[in-house]
């Protein structure tokens, strides 16, 4: 028994293999179950280890012998905007991007957001509540697949929906917290349930104080 134990630990410190693509998966910042009950393990291994996967892998594929592959991820996705011929490259590098984004706009630990960023959504939207609910019926009239911003803009913050892997970075906007409402973030979870998926999302998921600190007001 004594053997076993030393060969399994043994074993789990053994560290992990550099990912090889071009423009790697981030590590997630928690365990798959962390997010449980909000969001199932089953989700997030499919949400991260099948789809996001799914993009970084083709970007890998398409950005070979290109100029893109010697860009940062940002780059690849602001040039490749406005490239008519690089249509797949954009999509997957953005689907890489947004993913990665979405990741740290979560935690396990189920926190308020801090009163100085409750006050600046307050000044924006007239309450932070009534942000809440601006958030879900933006993110609930994405018609198909999207996704669901705060973002910087200039002085001013603004909730934007956008479609496919289109992001606000490519207008010139800084992204504060994004959801993710292509199916594949909550079906298995909520079914064809978004407007409460985006409620649970808001109400125990997001990870405020990471939003605070991107506005500069924790």
């Amino acid at each position: 028994m004594a053997h076993a134990k030393s060969s399994a630990a043994k074993k789990t410190a053994l560290p992990q293999m550099p990912d090889p693509l071009a423009f790697p998966l981030p590590e997630l910042p928690y365990a798959l179950d962390a997010l449980e009950p909000h969001m199932s393990a089953i989700t997030l291994d499919l949400h991260y280890d099948k789809h996001h996967r799914g993009y970084a892998t083709k970007l890998d594929e398409l950005v070979q012998e290109t100029p893109y592959a010697k860009m940062t991820l940002e780059q690849v996705v602001c040039k490749s905007h406005d490239d008519a011929a690089a249509t797949a490259i954009f999509n997957n590098a953005a689907q890489h991007l947004n993913h990665s984004f979405f990741w740290t706009c979560m935690t396990p630990d189920g926190e308020d957001a801090p009163e100085n960023l409750r006050t600046a959504l307050a000044k924006s939207f007239g309450a932070f509540e009534r942000f809440k609910q601006t958030f879900i019926e933006a993110g609930t009239a994405q018609f198909g697949s999207g996704w669901v911003w705060l973002v910087q803009n200039g002085d001013q913050l603004e909730i934007v929906k956008t479609g496919n892997a289109e992001t606000p970075i490519t207008d010139g906007k800084r992204p504060l917290l994004v959801c993710d409402v292509w199916e594949h973030a909550y079906y298995v979870d909520h079914q064809n349930r978004r407007a409460e998926y985006l409620k649970l999302f808001l109400d125990e998921l997001v990870d405020w104080s990471a939003v605070a600190k991107r506005l500069g007001v924790k």
